[in-house]
């Protein structure tokens, strides 16, 4: 579909209205009528000036997946020791390595595969365990989905304020409000980013899909740096996956785009903080949440279907943020993976209290 190109400046202040959020819980949950999200926005602040953007493509690429599909990634290297890069500090390096064999005695029992990355982002130090190892990204894929999208808004090519009309057929199961919606019920874009981040609503992010089309996806996660992650088939398209056609990421990617968010250096600093904001947001809390105090701000995102159970997200502490990002798959059962994730969280928290 050929669109009208908007200059950039114009979909800057779209932008700075899509996330200046007052994100309840009742605001959420609430109808999508009207064509307005249930969100309420503040007006934006004044003196932000958006980055110089490059014209974007006349048209927008086809919504096949055909051309984006990629191999299951089976060759990607493994990695099944934990190491760490240290920092020139013996009560911190003592402490990490400390963490480290903590994090090993807990894992000899642990029936599956698990691939973890942790960061402390103001020293750098890093443990890693196979973090190249290929997973089904099962929601986690929705991190990229959305900065790919914010960054088509930045590019002109789409609009945070667009409508577009819910269809019987892009409901599907599982996780989400959507799918509950009468057909024809008006959504904005703005307010599927935040469904499909906050809910990890499928049908959201299904349409997201839609209007961007899996070319321009695949093209932005390779703009991000993302090595090893694909979008090969929409969310719950369980045939596609019996076809063999299944959606990997790795830890190492998945910790990379967060850390791209965080730094600000995969879309604009100012769209990343609001990135940031709405990740906070996130409504499925028992995994990295679960052990640590109730009030600790966490930006993550969960990923769960058979036989898979991420989360990965960005600790803030008083002492310091860190990123933590636990991939597992295998046939130990979601509430084992969800005790493991959560229980690798709490360790990794002390450190900072």
């Amino acid at each position: 579909m050929n669109r009208k190109f908007v200059p950039p400046i114009v979909h800057f202040a779209a932008l700075a209205l899509f996330f200046a959020l007052t994100l309840g819980a009742a605001a959420d949950r609430g109808p999508v009528a009207g064509g307005t999200s249930a969100l309420r926005l503040a007006p934006a602040t004044s003196g932000m000036a958006p980055a110089a953007r490059s014209a974007p493509p006349a048209s927008r690429p086809s919504a096949s997946p055909s051309s984006s599909r990629v191999a299951p990634l089976a060759d990607a290297p493994r990695q099944y020791v934990i190491s760490q890069a240290a920092a020139g500090d013996p009560l911190l390096d003592a402490k990490w390595t400390e963490l480290e064999k903590d994090i090993r005695r807990s894992l000899l029992n642990f029936q599956g595969e698990l691939g973890l990355v942790i960061k402390d982002f103001r020293t750098g130090r890093t443990i890693l365990r196979d973090p190249d190892r290929p997973f089904p990204s099962a929601s986690m894929v929705k991190v990229p989905i959305m900065a790919a999208c914010l960054k088509a808004v930045e590019e002109g090519q789409i609009t945070l304020d667009e409508v577009l009309r819910l269809k019987r057929t892009d409901k599907v199961r599982g996780s989400g409000i959507l799918r509950a919606a009468p057909a024809g019920t008006p959504v904005t874009v703005e307010k599927l980013l935040v469904l499909m981040i906050t809910d990890s609503d499928n049908t959201a992010a299904n349409m997201l899909i839609d209007l961007l089309g899996f070319d321009y996806i695949g093209q932005a996660f390779r703009d991000f740096g993302l090595e090893r992650t694909n979008l090969s088939r929409k969310m719950m398209d369980f045939r596609s996956r019996a076809n063999g056609i299944e959606n990997y990421t790795t830890p190492r990617d998945m910790a990379d785009i967060l850390e791209k968010i965080y730094r600000g250096t995969c879309v604009s600093p100012y769209v990343a903080e609001k990135c940031l904001t709405v990740l906070k947001e996130q409504k499925v809390n028992d995994r990295i949440p679960r052990y640590l105090p109730r009030k600790t701000p966490i930006a993550h995102k969960t990923g769960l279907e058979n036989r898979v159970c991420h989360d990965a997200g960005v600790v803030f502490t008083e002492h310091g943020d860190v990123l933590i990002c636990v991939l597992t798959e295998g046939n130990t059962g979601a509430i084992i993976a969800k005790r493991m994730i959560a229980r690798i969280a709490a360790r990794v928290y002390k450190l900072y209290k």
